[in-house]
Parts: C-alpha cells; sequence; structure tokens
C-alpha cells in the first residue's frame, strides 16, 4: 500500500503520547504541527526536524485562538490532513473530595479543549470531503476507575462526543477515531497529574492503596509510547477505521471487563426494562 505524505495537527507535543505520536508522524515522513504552551517547548519542538515540524503556541482552553491557528495553519501550510487532539491531564481524588472548581477546569481542557480543535478543522475537512480526525481520550473513558471521577468523567464525554461527530459527518468522507490508551511510561502520573489534597478519613481505606500504586507504578507501565505511536499510522489509510482503538493489553483486559460488567446488568434487569414501555393495556 502507497502512503502518502500528510499535514498532522496534533495538541500537546511537549512530552507523553503527544510528542510521541509528532515523532512517529515525522520520522514517516509526514508534516506535523504540534502545539506547545511555552517558547522553550516550541523551540525544543522545531528542532526535531528543519522543515517538517513546526510549533504553534496555544492554549486550548481559548476557542477564539484555537480557530485562528488552525485558520493560519490552513492559510500558510496547506490542508490539515489529521487531526490528533491529544492534549489533558489527569486529576486524581475521590468526587467528594474534588472541588467543583477542578472537576470544571478538567472538563475545560479535556472536553472543551478537544471539542473546539476538532471544530474548528471540521469545516476544512467537510469542504474537501475528506480527512482523519483522532481523538485521545483514555480506557477511562470506556470504564471506570475509584479516584479518578473526573478524569473519566471528561473522557467518557469526549467519547460520547466523538461517537456522535463520527456518524455526522461520515457521508463527507471524514473518519472519526476515540484512541484509548491504557497505562503508557508518560508523565501523565507524575507532572500531568493534578492530586486534589485528602480530607474526609473514611475515603482512606479505599483510596489511599490506589494512590499509594499510581504512584509507585510511575515509570514502569506496562505500555511502550513508541509503539503506541507506530499503531496510529496504521489506521490513516484502512478504507473502514476503527471508532474506538484501544491500546495496551492492560486497557484492552480491562474495557472487557467493564463492559461485560454493563451487559451484566442488562441481562439482569432486562425483564424490569421492558416492564417500561407501552402496551395495550395502559390505553385510556
Amino acid at each position: 500500500m502507497t502512503r502518502t505524505a500528510r499535514t498532522f495537527l496534533i495538541t500537546g507535543v511537549s512530552s507523553g503520547l503527544g510528542r510521541a505520536f509528532a515523532t512517529a508522524a515525522l520520522d514517516a515522513g509526514h508534516s506535523v504541527v504540534g502545539t506547545v504552551r511555552n517558547d522553550a517547548d516550541a523551540t525544543a519542538f522545531n528542532a526535531l526536524h528543519p522543515q517538517r515540524a513546526h510549533a504553534r503556541l496555544l492554549d486550548v482552553t481559548d476557542a477564539a485562538a484555537v480557530r485562528a491557528v488552525v485558520g493560519e495553519v490552513e492559510q500558510s501550510l496547506g490542508p490539515i490532513e489529521v487531526l490528533v487532539a491529544n492534549a489533558g491531564y489527569g486529576l486524581e481524588g475521590t468526587f467528594e473530595e474534588t472541588p467543583l472548581a477542578d472537576l470544571r477546569a478538567q472538563f475545560d481542557v479535556n472536553v472543551f479543549g478537544a471539542a473546539a480543535t476538532v471544530q474548528a478543522v471540521l469545516p476544512f475537512m467537510r469542504t474537501r470531503r475528506r480527512g482523519h480526525i483522532l481523538a485521545v481520550t483514555s480506557m477511562g473513558g470506556l470504564t471506570s476507575f475509584p479516584g479518578v471521577s473526573a478524569y473519566c468523567g471528561s473522557k467518557y464525554a469526549l467519547e460520547g462526543i466523538l461517537e456522535v461527530v463520527g456518524k455526522e459527518v461520515s457521508g463527507f468522507n471524514i473518519h472519526v477515531t476515540a484512541v484509548e490508551p491504557g497505562s503508557f511510561r508518560t508523565d501523565w502520573a507524575g507532572r500531568s497529574m493534578i492530586r486534589t489534597p485528602r480530607t474526609v478519613p473514611d475515603y482512606d481505606e479505599v483510596f489511599e492503596p490506589i494512590r499509594a500504586a499510581r504512584q509507585n507504578a510511575s515509570g514502569r507501565q506496562l505500555g511502550n509510547p513508541a509503539k503506541a505511536a507506530a499503531a496510529l499510522p496504521r489506521i490513516l489509510d484502512e478504507p473502514h477505521p476503527p471508532a474506538h482503538l484501544v491500546l495496551g493489553s492492560d486497557a484492552l483486559r480491562l474495557v472487557r471487563a467493564g463492559r461485560e460488567a454493563v451487559q451484566s446488568d442488562l441481562d439482569a434487569w432486562e425483564d424490569l426494562s421492558l416492564s417500561t414501555d407501552y402496551t395495550p393495556d395502559d390505553a385510556p
């Protein structure tokens, strides 16, 4: 199969999976516009390739700035053919202990930042009748874990948006893929995670072991970021790419278990679910 060079827009390329995705795309001969938050990261990203790495300063929570960057890239560098909406962060803490302001901030980046980026590229892709939108959610967008309610909530919300967008734009030859990584050796559990202070001792028994295990596992996770990055190009030339791409053996195991739990509830309570429909006896 012949693979053509494309222009990628990848948000959050200063480190972690975003940097891995960008590096793999550059190594494959593509051009990459990568968004970062400061000048030092922009300089470092531009240095990855003198002609094909293009850093842009961007706060994805500024929707007007997102639209401006996308418009400028389309005009100066050409069509954005692949979007990877990757920018995001983790918020750890039990739900009761998580301030609502922190919950809103989590959604502002992980949901509305991604949504703004997808909305900004869609008019161009729709007009051209081609494109591929990928957004990095998480295995926590398909199953849930104690202690990261805000994070899982934001990723579940993004999953729902992406599923609907994929159905809305399928007639325009635009593909939409939610990428659900498991635990990878990035800074997600380190500098990319905000930890809510503990205030309610009742949660010590359930939560403290989870927090300790996550901190202890940092740097020893199963997932290899380079292999995750190598997986993405494999779906770009597929005529029917996946709507969901789970990455990592841990993610596959845990997502399957979460789906089986939902199916178990559906089966166990099927009669009650069916009992709420109108029947002929309900007619006035």
